[in-house]
C-alpha cells in the first residue's frame, strides 16, 4: 500500500513530502521506523522522538493501522482561511464561533467590537503580537505555517470545549499564516461571557492549549539567520515515538 507523508516545521529541513510504500497492515510506528532506517543514522530517529502524527487530519497513536491512500502528517511540537464572519445563520440563533486561519492582517478592534452582545458582562482578549526580539536576538519577521485542515478542526474543537467547560457565550479564535512583520497580530482570541472569571479562564485555557495541540509552526528570521521556533512538548497522549525508542536510555 502507499501513504502520502507530509513533514511540517523543522522536519521539513530533514524530509520532503513523499509517497511511501508500506506492507499491508503497517502501523504509524512502523512508518516512523522505516523513515528513520532510510536516513542511515540516528539523527532523524532522535528528531522524530516526541512528535505527533496526524492521519487524514486526525491525531493518531503509534499503533494505529494505516491504509492505502492515507495522508500522514509528521508534526513536531507546535509554536504557538477565510474572511472573518460571525453572523448568526438566521434570526434568533446563537452566533457561530469565529474559527479562522487567514493570511490577511487581523483587525483586532473590529473583531472585538463585533462579538459583544447585550447579555455579555465581559469580553476577555488575548492579542498575540510579533515582537522585535527573541532569545536575545533582533527579529526581522516571522513566518507561520499550518497543517491547515487539521489546525482548523482542532481550533473548532477547542472553541466548542471552551464554551462547554467554562460556560462562556462565544469564542473568536483567529490565527494568521504567512509572513508577519513586527507589531502585527499573529493570534487573536476573544471570549464573550456574562461573567469576567469565566471569560478570563477560558481565554487563558484556549491560548495555552492551542500552543500545545494545534499544528501551527513559526519560523523566526534574524539578521544572522533563520530558525524554527522550538515548540512546547505535546501532551503525553498525543506524542508518538518509533517503537525502538522505548528501549533507549
Amino acid at each position: 500500500m502507499r501513504v502520502r507523508v507530509i513533514p511540517f516545521g523543522v522536519l521539513k529541513d530533514r524530509l520532503s513530502a513523499a509517497t511511501v510504500e508500506l506492507p499491508s497492515g503497517a502501523t504509524v510506528s512502523e512508518l516512523l521506523d522505516l523513515l528513520s532506517a532510510a536516513d542511515n543514522g540516528d539523527s532523524l530517529r532522535l528528531t522524530l522522538r516526541g512528535i505527533a502524527v496526524g492521519v487524514n487530519s486526525e491525531y493518531a497513536t503509534a499503533t494505529q493501522v494505516l491504509h492505502d491512500g492515507d495522508e500522514v502528517g509528521l508534526l513536531p511540537p507546535v509554536s504557538g482561511g477565510a474572511a472573518p464572519t460571525a453572523k448568526a445563520l438566521d434570526e434568533g440563533r446563537e452566533p457561530l464561533d469565529q474559527v479562522l486561519l487567514t493570511r490577511d492582517p487581523i483587525d483586532s478592534q473590529k473583531l472585538i467590537s463585533e462579538i459583544k452582545r447585550g447579555e455579555d458582562g465581559a469580553v476577555a482578549i488575548f492579542d498575540g503580537i510579533v515582537r522585535n526580539h527573541s532569545r536575545g536576538r533582533p527579529t526581522l519577521h516571522l513566518d507561520y505555517e499550518a497543517y491547515e485542515e487539521m489546525a482548523l478542526r482542532q481550533m473548532r474543537q477547542l472553541a466548542a470545549q471552551a464554551r462547554e467547560r467554562f460556560g462562556v457565550r462565544q469564542v473568536s479564535l483567529i490565527h494568521r499564516l504567512g509572513r508577519l512583520q513586527i507589531g502585527e497580530t499573529s493570534v487573536l482570541i476573544v471570549v464573550a461571557s456574562a461573567h469576567r472569571a469565566a471569560a478570563f479562564d477560558a481565554c487563558r485555557w484556549l491560548i495555552d492549549t492551542l500552543k500545545q495541540t494545534v499544528p501551527i509552526w513559526k519560523k523566526e528570521t534574524f539578521a544572522d539567520g533563520a530558525v524554527w521556533a522550538p515548540g512546547e512538548p505535546f501532551p503525553a497522549d498525543l506524542a508518538v515515538q518509533p517503537a525502538e525508542t522505548d528501549h533507549e536510555p
